[in-house]
């Protein structure tokens, strides 16, 4: 967890936007394009987040992805540990036994337990990850919730209506798949 990527912000939008529509599969393709960002990019996310069960994904013009839990059961940390795996804070080098002064072999005062420094990076790692894990997708939704406009709502429902409207008249290989 040394730097969260864009791909975890992307994961958080897309699944917010799942959230806010129970029961109707979306594809990965139209929530891309729906929010400016790359498709097959996103494409590379969502079977990271079906893996770790976040996500559901159903095949079909009307296919798409679904929440595999309720909102208030995906964390943060979830969704971060999915889609970035579970990667250390810091990584600890041990230097503190190559001390110059130390000639062949670092007495074991100066390597006896954990080092200081990478006690402290342990102790953010699990403030962090504490913190991670407290917030829920239904937490980051209501406050969304609260910020927009209840119109802004259905112009999202209207706008996603009409994509898979106009995948259901189309025709070709671009409509069955997943993405």
């Amino acid at each position: 967890m040394a730097h969260m990527t864009a791909g975890v912000e992307y994961g958080l939008h897309c699944l917010l936007w799942l959230a806010g529509s129970p029961g109707a599969p979306l594809s990965s393709r139209d929530l891309a394009d729906f929010q400016g960002i790359s498709p097959s990019f996103l494409a590379k996310i969502f079977p990271k987040l079906e893996k770790a069960g976040i996500v559901s994904a159903s095949e079909g013009i009307k296919g798409g992805y679904l929440l595999a839990r309720r909102p208030q059961d995906i964390t943060v940390l979830a969704v971060v540990d999915a889609i970035e795996g579970r990667k250390p804070l810091f990584d600890c080098q041990e230097i503190r036994g190559r001390c110059a002064v130390f000639r062949e072999r670092p007495p074991s005062w100066a390597t006896k337990g954990v080092c200081a420094i990478h006690a402290v990076m342990l102790r953010a790692e699990k403030a962090m990850r504490d913190s991670l894990a407290s917030q829920t997708l239904a937490d980051i939704a209501g406050v969304f919730d609260r910020k927009a406009p209840p119109e802004f709502s259905e112009d999202v429902s209207k706008w996603l209506a009409d994509r898979t409207r106009s995948r259901s008249r189309g025709s070709g290989a671009d409509d069955a798949e997943l993405s």
